[in-house]
């Protein structure tokens, strides 16, 4: 069943830089074939969708169920692509017709317009083929059109590209000179966009085959540019840059983190407090990775954790990783005490209140007293003392922490 993609802002419409232009090509495609017209890139991600009426308003007829869901959905299955790429169309060089086929849920035939740029496919032009459907000419017409759209995917391509490799120098830079310099440079790249409020996100991990396997900010309403950058030891997270319309107002970036985590669906993100410029930008980075942290480490705070909700894991997340090895607390970390250390975390995050405790742990209060006295054997720490007790929690929470 087909079920493309969207991305879409405002009024149903793909916001980006490139919008306009996209939907103006597209516009025209459907004036000339006198049909509606959709677009997507070749990752079958819907860019922009005319809405064709000579009669002045939009012919109903025209959004079957295929279409409507292509239009309201962001991405389409990995079957449904190669089933579509299963006639041709990534090879062709002129309209491709697909007939229905209603076992594999598309109930109207379709006209594949491929979109090339020096040879290769960068996308598609849908229409429905309905009878009598466009003639030759009117297709080679439309075919013309393609071409500017082409070239226009390949500049915006080369555009984000750019700026991929000018937010990862920012991000994995060195502080002072050699990050202030990095600063400089995408700032330059970005022109008068880098002078707004911005935040960053991180999703982490982030499931990419390499350092360039990123979405498409087609995709991403409000992301000015993403890279990703290495996550613990094999790993890696993805980080975006996101306009904000106010500093205080981070809701682009959670919807941004929100569309992400659909396409990575184990993992947790993290959105940095907003700033105007970009003069903190390596600020913001470490709040957003230490968020997204907290959020992995604590499922309460996510998916989407943002820096002014984690609590005490603004100061955690600072400590070194090895801080969880604390020689007192290292017996209860093993895995043959996880029930213990659990236990002893659960007391500490309810004030020490052993009836709380007990029954967040489903076990009866006496049990709860022998687990304690456990933890006390195993790392020679007085739960009745408060700084005792403040080394065990805090060691129990960086633990956790990816």
């Amino acid at each position: 069943m087909y079920e493309g993609p969207a991305g879409l802002g405002e009024n149903g419409r793909v916001t980006s830089d490139f919008k306009g232009d996209y939907q103006e090509l597209v516009d025209e495609i459907s004036e000339l074939l006198g049909a509606p017209a959709t677009l997507e890139n070749r990752d079958f991600e819907l860019i922009a969708f005319g809405a064709y009426d000579s009669e002045g308003e939009l012919d109903a007829s025209a959004l079957d169920p295929v279409r409507a869901r292509s239009i309201l959905t962001r991405r389409s299955t990995a079957a449904v692509r190669t089933w579509f790429e299963g006639f041709g169309i990534t090879r062709a060089t002129g309209p491709v017709r697909i007939p229905p086929t209603p076992e594999a849920g598309v109930y109207r035939g379709r006209v594949c317009l491929p979109v090339r740029h020096r040879g290769v496919v960068l996308g598609y032009v849908w229409l429905l083929d309905d009878e009598p459907g466009p003639s030759d000419a009117q297709l080679a017409a439309a075919m013309e059109v393609t071409v500017r759209i082409g070239a226009l995917l390949a500049d915006e391509a080369q555009h984000g590209a750019d700026l991929t490799r000018e937010l990862r120098a920012v991000l994995t830079a060195e502080r002072g000179w050699p990050r202030d310099m990095a600063v400089a440079e995408l700032r330059t790249a970005l022109g008068a966009r880098a002078d707004g409020p911005h935040t960053v996100v991180c999703v982490a991990p982030w499931p990419s085959a390499g350092p360039d396997d990123v979405p498409s900010l087609r995709t991403l309403p409000g992301a000015t540019a993403l890279c990703t950058v290495p996550w613990g030891e094999t790993g890696r997270c993805l980080a975006v840059l996101v306009r904000l319309r106010s500093a205080d107002v981070p809701t682009p970036a959670t919807a941004v983190a929100g569309r992400l985590l659909e396409r990575a669906d184990t993992s947790a993100a993290g959105v940095a407090a907003g700033r105007a410029g970009l003069a903190e930008l390596g600020a913001a980075w470490r709040e957003a990775s230490a968020s997204a942290r907290a959020a992995l480490a604590e499922p309460r705070l996510g998916p989407v954790a943002q820096w002014a909700s984690i609590g005490p894991f603004r100061l955690l997340t600072s400590l070194p990783r090895d801080t969880a090895r604390d020689p007192a607390v290292r017996a209860l970390l093993s895995p043959a005490h996880q029930e213990l250390a659990r236990t002893a975390e659960v007391y500490l995050d309810r004030a020490g209140q052993a009836g709380r405790a007990a029954a967040e742990l489903g076990i009866h209060r006496q049990t709860l007293y022998y687990r304690l006295s456990r933890v006390e054997q195993l790392t020679g720490l007085d739960l009745a003392d408060g700084e005792d007790r403040l080394l065990l929690h805090m060691t129990l929470k960086t633990a956790r922490l990816p």
